[in-house]
């Protein structure tokens, strides 16, 4: 449990640190480049990744809270039942990222003023720029690693400008993705099969294997 508390607490820490600098220093479309391929670009996104906005705000903020209950649940019974390392380490990062974006989605509303064509006021005397659960969740990481225009012989795309890749994102994001590509190449160990079901199995492949008698002496 110690090690999933490490990275959660430094993911969020992490997180938020960094957030809480663009948010008070920057408004959004501002850019700080870094390198040639590496960008801090500030956007703000109201849905879920890539800015999806399938359902209302406050129907994906209260997902997201249930969501984060769940995963919390999931992670304590996995340290309980002392899963592998890597299991909990994915689980973790999963539950730290769901958990960064909601304080977004949650206080920056309120804490904040408009970041649009300005650096936002913290706690303006009107009021933040947001309801509670109603806040957006603030994007900066970009690498636009490269960039072209398409030929025009090309269907569909000929002619128009291609940059990969154009996503922002945040160290929540990361946290989260990284923890699901873990839970993906560690599947076995993620998700076992039933120790009763597998005996079966084996029992059904192997039904004329002969079994071991005891034969009493007379």
């Amino acid at each position: 449990m110690k090690k999933a508390l490490i990275i959660i607490f430094g993911v969020l820490i992490a997180d938020q640190v960094l957030k809480l600098w663009i948010k008070s220093t920057m408004a959004i479309g501002d850019e700080i480049e870094i390198t040639s391929w590496f960008v801090l670009e500030f956007v703000e996104n109201r849905g879920m990744a890539f800015g999806l906005e399938i359902f209302g705000k406050l129907f994906l903020s209260v997902f997201r809270v249930l969501a984060v209950i769940g995963i919390a649940w999931w992670l304590r019974n996995l340290t309980r039942q002392k899963a592998p390392g890597v299991v909990i380490v994915s689980v973790a990062l999963i539950f730290a990222g769901a958990l960064g974006n909601i304080i977004d989605s949650a206080f920056y509303g309120l804490l904040f003023g408009d970041s649009n064509g300005q650096i936002a006021e913290f706690m303006p005397e009107g009021g933040g720029y947001a309801p509670f659960l109603y806040g957006n969740v603030v994007d900066m990481l970009h690498f636009p690693i490269a960039s072209w225009y398409w030929p025009d012989w090309v269907p569909f795309v000929g002619g128009t400008y291609q940059r990969f890749f154009s996503a922002i994102f945040n160290i929540a994001d990361t946290s989260i993705s990284v923890g699901v590509l873990l839970l993906i190449i560690y599947q076995r160990k993620a998700f076992p099969k039933d120790p009763i079901k597998k005996e079966d199995e084996e029992t059904q492949e192997n039904p004329f294997e002969p079994t071991e008698t005891v034969i009493a002496n007379a």
